[in-house]
């Protein structure tokens, strides 16, 4: 019995690469990519102070590890609309009259606005602000202005953390359980739809009826897009009402995103079942699909704290774009026009992947 199993799994070699290779590729993958430390995190400053101290702190920034200066602003207001858009993690702030305060030793104070929608990727970082800031001052405060860097610092740092500042964990994760429960619910059951006819041995009735491919598909999917709408509505109640998480934006244009998010995921288990060849590879890809969309796509792990190629792999998985959507649109107030780009990016996607399932199931039933 055990050499006739053996026997039958080397013939599945389908199935036996992905058992053996999988894990590889996730090991690989999330040896080098998971960080629980952020590092690089962009950063902008308002310099509203032009002198020497200020170009020192940009300098210090710049040299840590922890911060990509993104920007030097000049304009009131543009630190903050680059925060929500979400283009920059931290801006620092430094007043018009930080230079004579420094000098006349009354600790003046920097301001630091962190996006705080993610808590975990904002604590470290916001002490290695301080460090430098008091590092990189020590070299000018020296001669008659040495009595003010005796203390450990020489500012005063007055920290914001927008969106979340209590730094509530739920805030972060209860709106991406939505997209994981959606992906792991929609991806999952439509993976097997094919399979399942081909394996149950009904696929020939499907090919009596007078149906075109892309109205079987459609057939196929409504069933689940339905409980999908239902999961989000449920979903939503539960983080208003059971974690209280704040809702800043439109519910009609949330509704919207997750209806996109939901036929992408729908869309994408369809193609997945139209090129497994049975049911247990269709689980092994919907499986493999699942684990690096929630390690790669910020939910479990700070997305800026990956590496560079990471971040663009984490690019192509439709639940890095609708975390974005989610806690842009809940804890940021996201309208149409900021949530817009990704939105589009998810239409495209669906485009993409209802063409790749339509073509695949035609060369199934050929």
């Amino acid at each position: 019995m055990i050499f006739k199993e053996m026997h039958q799994v080397a013939r599945d070699r389908g199935t036996l690469a992905m058992m053996f290779l999988m894990p590889v590729i996730q090991l690989l993958i999330f040896g080098y990519a998971i960080n629980n430390d952020p590092r690089h995190l962009p950063l902008a400053v308002e310099a509203n102070d032009n002198s020497a101290f200020t170009r020192t702190i940009v300098s210090a920034l710049r040299n840590t590890t922890y911060f990509e200066v993104e920007e030097i602003i000049d304009s009131p207001g543009r630190g903050e609309q680059l925060i929500e858009q979400g283009k920059v993690q931290f801006v620092v702030t430094i007043p018009p009259d930080f230079s004579r305060d420094l000098v006349r030793g009354q600790r003046p104070q920097l301001l630091v606005t962190a996006d705080a929608t993610d808590p975990s990727a904002t604590g470290n970082a916001i002490s290695a602000i301080g460090e430098a800031v008091a590092s990189g001052l020590q070299h000018d405060l020296i001669g008659p202005l040495g009595g003010r860097s005796t203390s450990l610092t020489p500012v005063d740092l007055v920290i914001h953390r927008n969106y979340n500042p209590e730094g509530i964990t739920a805030y972060n994760i209860v709106p991406g359980v939505l997209a994981i429960i959606l992906s792991m619910s929609m991806v999952l059951v439509t993976s097997l739809a094919v399979t399942r006819e081909v394996e149950q041995g009904t696929m020939e009735n499907l090919l009596a009826t007078p149906l075109r491919p892309f109205e079987v598909m459609v057939g196929k999917i409504v069933p689940y897009f339905i409980i999908g709408i239902v999961q989000m509505f449920v979903a939503l109640a539960a983080a208003a009402l059971l974690f209280h998480v704040p809702f800043s934006g439109p519910i009609l244009l949330m509704v919207l995103a997750t209806l996109i998010f939901i036929a992408v995921s729908l869309a994408l288990g369809f193609t997945i079942s139209t090129m497994a060849d049975n049911q247990l590879q269709a689980m092994y890809v919907s499986v493999f699909y699942m684990i690096p969309s929630i390690l790669l796509s910020g939910f479990a792990f700070p997305f800026r704290g990956m590496p560079l190629w990471a971040q663009w792999l984490a690019e192509i998985l439709p639940m890095t774009h609708f975390l974005r959507l989610v806690r842009g649109i809940m804890l940021k107030g996201w309208n149409l026009s900021l949530a817009l780009p990704e939105m589009g990016v998810l239409v495209l996607m669906l485009l993409v992947l209802t063409v790749i399932a339509v073509r695949r199931y035609q060369d199934t039933i050929a």
